[in-house]
């Protein structure tokens, strides 16, 4: 049986037994905190089993894509770990239990109508206490009772071991259903969750039954049509050997079984399949959490490949034998392909850029090891690696487990926490079900949402929250922490899509509460605020008053996101897709995938488009409607986001059809005024922009314009010509500050181009000239204000310099003294700078072969002394550095240098005319007649 034909089988089954399909729940369900990842098919109904949400059905069966790494090191090694899997499931919150669960196990594992399997294959286990559950099997099933395995609670009790070590919460026993092929192996196929406690405490006595039964099963899909192909491993069934295979085409390696290479291709395998089920979902390689799971797995493969000979991008081309092999369940991954192999590129090309310096490396780092009697990998190293050469710690863990080295994972977070990085190891609990906000959910599953047509109405106080406790009153006024509010009813906006919450004002008869947040709890809302005045009442009516003008404010923003999204996808690709986005009062973060910074001349046109569908005046309207209607009508959906059934589609004219909860204006038009202020890297093929709308966008184009006037009349050019001006004025200014230094004279300068590009954008003209200036935009008038000053106190430097230049040169071969044919110099030059007495030097130098000089000069308290001596002296035998070394000491200073040019300092400049005096005497004693 083909796997594609297993999954709908069990699917149907359950739906002949009364259970609601329910489609897939996303990879990364952000709305979950408690996890990175969707980890089984319970995750998604969580809240229906602890009864926090009201139930639309009570029986449910799904093929969930799940995503796990607690068994990484197992990939590739045993016939049926993996990454990413999907988990057949069925459900029950209150209805059915284990007679039900139990008899259509077997049924659908038995019964010809369905997979037809020998009874004789299968046996079954259950926990040590669970004589139910075992007399079901043995009375109704039939299974003889050594057939039928009693195991203990880390085997058969989910949360594994919850009696004795908890958590507490819900739990329950479990019965397994293993299948015994052909290979000699028992593969667990079948997994029973009945769900009938709450634990309380230590034991014993701490189960006490749940007033509501629930029943969470799982059958592996992967494991199960393994067993039906009759294959020895996973990797060998009808979706995952062409991957297989492709893999060893790609590396030019023959498959085989038994081998390293073998084990490696599985891996890679399973790697590239859960990366492209992942990437396609939006979830792309990064440096935390979710992101850092995707980045190690196919660093890991890329590995992989460098030890069967790889060296360039290889993983890139498996994408499409994946997408072959999964889109016949999942038909929009062919829509991705390319996105998918791109961003798998270029996390490979990256890594291929440092991978055989960090192998080499830990190579070095496992023979000093050895050498030294070393048996745990440093921590601090590892994160040295990781920083370094992008080697994820994992994989450095397992190459070091193949030395039969110890890893220390505690020095490599402390390393990594001294780096200010995160390592993306973290324990993730499945279920909580403790707090006051728990609670509520179990008597208020919903909220109702009026925001949509009105920002003010009336609603009744069910429940408010302080210090973490549910209160019945509230007083505290002027309280530091916030409280929070739920209500029957409301129109203020949870935070949710990017979205940021509504605030407002809650009023009773006799109080006034300010709410300076609203966020969402799953169905909840929860105004978040501070009580103002009077007392506040659990069960109170209430009116609710939105702040109208943030609210339209936030509404420009978010109808805005929208525009902005359709005018990338037209300028940059359809590839171009929301990564995130952030919505506040006029201002919006709009994150979207793209290889590459955004050119100043597309961003233009994405700039151009928005503003075209602003001034186009469409109509915006939502609409509620079944989710295969608006796939129908063309609607954006996201990869990764769950959306629920039905949904609410905002159209903007017809240009723009989203799915979106969130706030929107009635008419393009009223997005008023829009202004990309900044394009930016978020991550590697993620990029960011940050643009204004309404009255900040306008306030924006008024500042930049104020700016760019001031600019230019500071340089006294059109608007078009201050980034030239300015680059102009900047090289005057290095050019100055270097003859200053003695480096020579100012280039001539041309005079600036005053006219430039009066086609510029203002924006433009102020973004070139703070590139120039490497400054902030708005900090461009008070650079090139500063700029000007400088360059005027410059000058004067110079001016003054050159005269004092001109003055001395030939004043000092005027005082020269001759001893033994040789000219020396010793002379006090006030307020030249060290370059400039070497320059001297250097021209006295040119003018005589046998010549000698040391020049002071004193400044603010300070003596400097610079000497120098021509070739001709040198190789007679006179030392610079001797020389100005004995001479600063009179000065109180020090120094000294190599034998021809030499330097030093004083602090005392009273003594400088005996320093020049003793310079001259030791002159007079260094140079000898010439030969």
């Amino acid at each position: 049986m083909k796997t594609d034909e297993l999954r709908e089988k069990y699917l149907a089954f359950f739906e002949t037994k009364g259970h609601t399909r329910c489609d897939s729940d996303v990879l990364v369900p952000t709305w979950d905190p408690s996890v990175l990842f969707t980890p089984a098919g319970m995750n998604q109904f969580k809240d229906h089993f602890l009864g926090k949400v009201k139930l639309e059905f009570t029986r449910a069966t799904t093929c969930q894509k799940c995503f796990r790494t607690g068994d990484i090191d197992n990939v590739g090694r045993t016939s049926c770990h993996h990454t990413f899997f999907e988990m057949l499931g069925n459900f029950s919150f209150g209805d059915y239990f284990k007679r039900d669960a139990i008899n259509w196990a077997w049924e659908f594992l038995t019964d010809k109508a369905w997979l037809g399997i020998d009874p004789a294959r299968l046996t079954v286990s259950v926990y040590k206490d669970d004589d139910e559950a075992a007399e079901i099997w043995a009375n109704d099933v039939g299974i003889r009772e050594n057939r039928i395995e009693r195991l203990d609670e880390d085997e058969n009790f989910w949360p594994a071991s919850a009696p004795s070590q908890g958590p507490d919460g819900v739990c329950g026993p479990c019965s397994e259903i293993f299948y015994n092929d052909d290979f000699g192996g028992s593969v667990e196929i079948w997994n029973l969750v009945f769900t009938q406690f709450n634990r309380i405490g230590d034991p014993p006595d701490n189960l006490r039954p749940l007033p509501s039964k629930n029943i969470d099963t799982g059958m592996g899909l992967e494991r199960a049509a393994a067993t039906l192909q009759g294959v020895e491993t996973n990797f060998h069934i009808d979706i995952l050997r062409p991957i297989v295979d492709a893999s060893a085409d790609v590396c030019h390696t023959k498959y085989e079984y038994n081998t390293e290479n073998g084990r490696r291709l599985r891996r890679i395998t399973d790697h590239v399949r859960a990366c492209t089920m992942a990437i396609h979902e939006n979830v792309y390689p990064g440096p935390q959490k979710e992101k850092y799971v995707i980045r190690r797995l196919l660093r890991r493969a890329v590995l992989d490949g460098h030890q069967m000979g790889q060296r360039e991008p290889f993983l890139c081309q498996i994408v499409p034998a994946v997408v072959e092999a999964m889109q016949s369940a999942y038909p929009e991954l062919a829509e991705s392909t390319q996105r998918i192999a791109d961003v798998i590129h270029t996390e490979e090309s990256n890594f291929f850029g440092t991978l055989d310096a960090g192998l080499a490396r830990i190579e070095t780092i496992f023979e000093n090891m050895k050498s030294d009697g070393h048996s745990m990998v440093d921590g601090g190293e590892a994160a040295d690696l990781f920083q370094t050469y992008g080697v994820p710690a994992e994989v450095f863990e397992a190459m070091s487990a193949e030395h039969n080295l110890a890893f220390d994972w505690e020095g490599f977070r402390l390393a990594m926490e001294q780096h200010g990085e995160a390592s993306g190891k973290t324990t993730h609990t499945v279920m909580s079900s403790h707090g006051p906000i728990d609670a509520i959910k179990k008597v208020l599953h919903d909220v109702e949402f009026m925001g949509y047509g009105t920002t003010d109405s009336n609603a009744e106080l069910k429940f408010i929250v302080s210090q973490d406790h549910l209160c019945e009153q509230f007083d505290e006024v002027g309280h530091e922490q916030v409280a929070l509010v739920v209500l029957d009813r409301t129109p203020f906006y949870g935070e949710s899509g990017g979205q940021v919450g509504d605030t407002g004002e809650i009023t009773g008869d006799d109080f006034r509460f300010r709410v300076t947040d609203t966020q969402k709890n799953g169905r909840l809302v929860l105004h978040a605020g501070h009580l103002v005045e009077g007392q506040m009442r659990a069960g109170a009516a209430v009116r609710l008053r939105v702040d109208v003008d943030r609210r339209q404010a936030i509404r420009r923003a978010h109808s805005a996101t929208h525009i902005l999204h359709y005018a990338l996808q037209k300028n940059l690709g359809s590839h171009a897709q929301q990564q995130g986005s952030k919505v506040d009062d006029d201002w919006l973060r709009f994150d979207f995938t793209n290889p590459g910074s955004v050119g100043a001349d597309q961003l233009q046109a994405v700039q151009a488009d928005v503003e075209t569908q602003v001034a186009a005046a469409a109509p915006v309207h939502a609409a509620v409607l079944p989710l295969s209607e608006a796939r129908q009508a063309g609607a954006m959906m996201l990869f990764g986001e769950k959306y629920p059934d039905p949904v609410r589609m905002v159209s903007m004219g017809e240009f723009s059809k989203e799915l979106c909860g969130g706030t929107h204006l009635d008419n393009t038009s009223e997005v008023e005024s829009f202004e990309i202020i900044a394009e930016e890297s978020v991550a590697a093929g993620t990029r960011r922009i940050v643009a204004l709308t309404g009255e900040k966008a306008r306030q924006h184009v008024a500042q930049v314009s104020s700016a760019v006037e001031e600019t230019a009349e500071l340089l006294r050019v059109p608007a078009g010509g201050v980034p030239a001006a300015a680059e102009s004025l900047a090289a005057k200014l290095r050019d100055l500050r270097k003859q200053l230094s003695g480096g020579g004279p100012v280039r001539s300068q041309t005079d600036t181009d005053a006219s430039g590009d009066e086609n510029l954008p203002d924006k433009t003209v102020l973004q070139h000239t703070a590139n120039v200036l490497r400054v902030a935009p708005f900090d461009v008038p008070q650079r090139i204000r500063g700029l000007i000053g400088e360059v005027k106190q410059v000058e004067q430097q110079v001016a003054k310099l050159e005269t004092s230049a001109e003055i001395s040169l030939d004043g000092l071969l005027a005082s020269a003294e001759e001893i033994n044919g040789a000219t020396i110099v010793v002379a006090d030059l006030p307020g030249i700078n060290s370059n400039r007495m070497r320059n001297l030097i250097d021209q006295l130098r040119q003018k005589e072969d046998r010549i000698a000089a040391l020049l002071a000069s004193t400044d603010e308290e300070k003596v400097t002394l610079v000497a120098g001596i021509s070739r001709g002296l040198e190789e007679a035998g006179m030392h610079a550095g001797n020389w100005v070394r004995e001479v600063s000491k009179i000065v109180g200073g020090g120094g000294g240098g190599k034998p021809s040019m030499a330097q030093a300092g004083g602090k005392l400049p009273d003594k400088l005319p005996e320093a020049l005096e003793a310079a001259r005497q030791f002159a007079r004693s260094a140079v000898a007649p010439p030969p």
